[in-house]
């Protein structure tokens, strides 16, 4: 078995979710595969969330409906919950808030959220499963040889997967987990906080949310190094906050449910 830190995983011939990318990894020797995907990476308040989901060679095929968190309804993914924590071999979701976001940059919050996430897990995966193009779960600090001289515990290898969250079965069933779990977070914070509707647009800039902005200003839970500029909401720059998918934050700005 190979043990790269990043690689690229082959694409799936399927339109919908399956297990044949992590059955395909699994022959090469990963048993233990965790799909990961984030959510609230484009929001302007609350935290950024990954959920993870560990299959190994004995799962199923996922449970009927299950995909992309953001091509189901509030209702549905709710529903899925169970399920998929039962067909799961383990599962996590983990958070990094809009301070730590603030304080250390995006990118190295999505670290920080999957590690996190990893850390509640009972099993250690052999190998990870991103949604897109960029490992941003894997420490560019403690790459390489230098990660074998830590004290502090290993990112599993990570594999990087365009449009992983329609494609594996896994992934899709991470995405269901975090979007439900980080949504009934807006949810409760709304009740501190209704003037921004947060239950109904979970804290991305939806118009309510941007016009409850001009008018109370930001509060402790909004992303205060979020940016307006001519009437949008712009993130960081990346050299402060890491290279951001601008593809993923218009993608999740467009399916606020």
């Amino acid at each position: 078995m190979t043990t790269p830190t990043s690689r690229k995983a082959a694409p799936s011939r399927s339109s919908k979710p399956s297990l044949r990318v992590e059955r395909s990894l699994q022959r090469e020797g990963y048993r233990l595969i965790a799909g990961m995907d984030e959510v609230g990476r484009g929001a302007l308040a609350g935290p950024v969330s990954v959920g993870v989901v560990v299959i190994d060679e004995h799962t199923r095929t996922v449970p009927q409906g299950v995909k992309d968190s953001k091509l189901l309804s509030p209702m549905a993914r709710e529903r899925m919950v169970p399920a998929v924590r039962r067909w799961a071999t383990d599962y996590a979701v983990g958070h990094a808030s809009a301070q730590e976001i603030d304080d250390v940059g995006i990118m190295a919050a999505l670290r920080l959220a999957g590690t996190r996430a990893l850390e509640t897990l009972r099993v250690i995966p052999d190998l990870v499963v991103l949604d897109g193009n960029h490992d941003w779960l894997t420490d560019p600090q403690r790459d390489g040889l230098l990660a074998l001289l830590d004290d502090a515990s290993r990112t599993p290898p990570v594999t990087t997967l365009i449009k992983a969250d329609m494609k594996c079965s896994s992934v899709a069933a991470a995405s269901v987990l975090a979007k439900v779990e980080r949504d009934a977070m807006l949810v409760g914070f709304h009740e501190d906080f209704p003037q921004y509707n947060w239950a109904g647009n979970k804290g991305y800039s939806a118009p309510d949310h941007l016009a409850a902005l001009e008018a109370h200003g930001p509060c402790a839970l909004h992303r205060r190094s979020w940016r307006r500029c001519n009437g949008e909401v712009v993130m960081p720059e990346p050299d402060s906050a890491g290279s951001v998918d601008d593809d993923a934050v218009v993608k999740e700005q467009m399916h606020v449910r």
